[in-house]
């Protein structure tokens, strides 16, 4: 099981959280996403994940992550 923390900073509102949830949970591999607002933190659980789908996840739902 690979978990993967990064932060997507243009999130402001309960939306944004619900955009990135939903696009995360399409990712190959994942089977768990927990963003908390207030940190602009993001931490998702899975097998194989890749890297590159996130950043396309996370672009789908109008946003950029800032890696660590």
């Amino acid at each position: 099981m690979d978990t993967i923390t990064f932060t997507v900073p243009g999130m402001t509102c309960g939306h944004c959280v619900a955009a990135v949830t939903e696009e995360l949970t399409k990712v190959s591999g994942v089977t768990d996403t927990s963003v908390d607002l207030e940190t602009k933190v993001v931490v998702v659980t899975g097998d194989g994940i890749d890297r590159v789908d996130l950043d396309a996840a996370i672009d789908e739902a109008g946003f950029e992550i800032a890696w660590p």
